[in-house]
C-alpha cells in the first residue's frame, strides 16, 4: 500500500510539473483569447541572445486550402490573375486558420490588391511558394497607389514560403513609359509584344509599396523573398505584435527610396535572421514605433537601419525602446542612425545598438537633428529631444567619418553613452575626418578608437526648455 501511495504522489508531482514548466520557461501573453510570445526589456539580456522568438506552429489548417489555382489562376505571367487571389481569398476568410497557397513553379501577374480582414476569420495563413510579379503598364495603376499588395484589419495573419513577390520597379526606377520584361517571360508571338506595346504609358508619380500590412494584430512574415519594389518592400502601419524572420529584401542600390523594412505607428516588432539589401534604408523606423527589437540582421547596400527621419513639417515624433543588435552592415551610407528636422517635437528615448559590425560604411553612428533633404532648411528652435541612446561593442571599418553627433543648439541630445568603440578607416585619405560633436552629452564608458574626445560631459545648460506637452 506504501508504494501505491509513493506512486501517487509521483504522478500528481509529474503533473503538476508539466502544466507549471512551460510557463516558468516561456511565458505567453493572452490577447483576445491567443497566445503571443512576450518582448524582451530594452536591455535584451545575454540569456535571449538564443531565444527563439518564432511560434511553435505557424501553419494553418490542412482542411482548409485554397489553391488560387483552383480559383482560375493560369500562373503563367501574362494572364491576370488578380479575380483569381480575390476569389480565393473570400472563400478562406470565411474559414479560420484556413490557408490559401499560390504553388511552385508558377509565376502570378497581381495587379493592385488587397486583402482585407474585416469579417474574415482569424489566423490565416498566405502560403507563398510560386513568383508573384506586378503589373508594368500605367492603365493598371491609374493616377497613382500607395501599395501594390495590402493585408489590411487582421487578427492573426501568417505570410510564409519560399516564394517571391517581385515589384518590377525598374521601370519605376527609371521614369520609363515603357517596359518589356526579361526574366521569366517570353513572348509568343507579335500579338504579345502589340498588347505590352498598348498597354504603356507614362507611370504616375506616386510609387508604391509592394507589400503592406495595416491595422492588424499577431504578423507573421517568414521565409519569402520581396524584391524590386517600385519603392519600400514591406511596410508595416499601425500593426502590432509583429515578427519577420528569414526574409530576403532585394533590390539595386541605384533604386531610390527603397527602405527593405518600413515601421510607423507600430509596437511589440522583432525582425531577425533577414538580409536587407536595397537602395535606401535598411530597416527604417518612424514615429509611433516602441518595443522593437531587431537581431542578426544583414545589412547592405543601402543607407544603413535608421530611425526616422522624424519631426518633418513642425509633426510630433514619438519612438522609444528600440534595441539593435548583433547585426552586420556592409558598403552603407551610414550604419545606425538616428535622424530629425529642425521645427519638430516629441522624443527618441531608450534605444540601444549592441554589437553592429560594420564594413566599408561611410559614417557608422550617427545622430543627425539638422536632417534636411532638400537644398535648404530653414532654422527652427524646437526639436525631437533625442536622450538615452547606448552604443555597445561597435567595431569594423569606415569610409568618411567614424562618429557624427549633430544636435539641436536649443535641445542638445543627452545619456548619449559608447562603450568599446573600435572604428578604423579603410585607408589614409585627405577626405576622412575625426569624430565630429555638436551639442552632445553623455559619457564615454570605455576608451575609444578613435577617440572620441568631442562629446560633452554633466547637463547642457542654457539650452531651451519644451514644454511637457511637446515630449512623449
Amino acid at each position: 500500500m506504501g508504494t501505491l501511495k509513493l506512486k501517487s504522489l509521483s504522478f500528481n508531482i509529474f503533473l503538476i510539473a508539466l502544466l507549471v514548466c512551460p510557463f516558468s520557461i516561456r511565458t505567453c501573453h493572452a490577447r483576445q483569447g491567443k497566445q503571443y510570445w512576450p518582448m524582451p526589456n530594452k536591455y535584451f539580456p545575454t540569456s535571449m541572445n538564443n531565444y527563439n522568438f518564432a511560434p511553435e506552429k505557424i501553419s494553418g489548417d490542412n482542411s482548409a486550402i485554397f489553391n488560387v489555382l483552383d480559383y482560375g489562376a493560369k500562373g503563367d505571367g501574362r494572364a491576370d490573375d488578380t479575380k483569381a487571389f480575390e476569389a480565393a481569398w473570400e472563400a478562406a476568410c470565411k474559414v479560420k486558420a484556413s490557408t490559401i497557397t499560390v504553388p511552385s513553379g508558377s509565376v502570378f501577374l497581381v495587379k493592385p490588391i488587397s486583402f482585407s480582414g474585416s469579417g474574415c476569420q482569424p489566423d490565416i495563413v498566405f502560403q507563398l511558394d510560386g513568383k508573384i510579379i506586378a503589373p508594368t503598364d500605367s492603365g493598371s495603376w491609374g493616377s497613382g497607389l500607395l501599395q501594390w499588395i495590402e493585408f489590411a484589419k487582421h487578427d492573426g495573419i501568417t505570410i510564409k514560403g519560399k516564394g517571391i513577390i517581385d515589384g518590377q520597379g525598374s521601370v519605376w526606377w527609371n521614369d520609363s513609359p515603357t517596359y518589356y520584361p526579361t526574366d521569366d517571360f517570353t513572348y509568343n508571338s507579335s500579338e504579345d509584344l502589340q498588347q505590352t506595346e498598348s498597354n504603356s504609358g507614362k507611370l504616375p508619380n506616386t510609387k508604391p509599396t509592394a507589400l503592406r500590412f495595416y491595422g492588424s494584430n499577431g504578423v507573421t512574415v517568414t521565409g519569402i523573398t520581396i524584391q524590386n519594389s517600385p519603392q519600400t518592400h514591406l511596410k508595416f502601419d499601425d500593426c502590432t505584435n509583429v515578427q519577420v524572420f528569414s526574409v530576403g529584401v532585394s533590390s539595386p542600390e541605384s533604386s531610390p527610396n527603397t527602405d527593405g523594412i518600413h515601421l510607423q505607428n507600430s509596437q511589440d516588432v522583432v525582425i531577425y535572421n533577414s538580409n536587407l539589401a536595397c537602395g535606401d534604408d535598411c530597416v527604417s523606423i518612424q514615429t509611433g514605433c516602441s518595443n522593437v527589437y531587431i537581431h542578426n540582421v544583414n545589412c547592405g547596400p543601402g543607407h544603413g537601419i535608421s530611425i526616422g527621419s522624424l519631426g518633418k513639417d513642425n509633426t510630433r515624433a514619438c519612438v522609444s525602446n528600440i534595441t539593435v543588435r548583433d547585426v552586420k552592415i556592409q558598403n552603407t551610407l551610414t550604419g545606425v542612425r538616428i535622424k530629425t528636422w529642425q521645427g519638430g517635437s516629441g522624443s527618441v528615448q531608450n534605444v540601444m545598438f549592441s554589437n553592429i559590425q560594420v564594413s566599408e560604411v561611410k559614417t557608422p553612428i550617427m545622430i543627425d537633428q539638422f536632417y534636411c533633404d532638400k537644398s535648404k532648411c530653414a532654422n527652427e528652435s524646437s526639436a525631437v529631444a533625442v536622450s538615452g541612446i547606448n552604443y555597445i561593442n561597435v567595431k569594423g571599418t569606415y569610409t568618411e567619418k567614424p562618429v557624427h553627433f549633430a544636435c539641436s543648439d536649443s535641445l542638445p541630445c543627452t545619456g548619449v553613452s559608447l562603450n568599446t568603440i573600435q572604428l578604423n578607416s579603410v585607408q589614409e585619405s585627405e577626405h576622412l575626418s575625426g569624430p565630429f560633436c555638436w551639442e552632445a552629452y553623455g559619457e564615454l564608458e570605455t576608451a575609444t578608437v578613435p577617440p572620441i574626445d568631442c562629446l560633452k560631459t554633466g547637463k547642457p545648460s542654457g539650452a531651451t526648455v519644451q514644454s511637457k506637452s511637446d515630449y512623449c
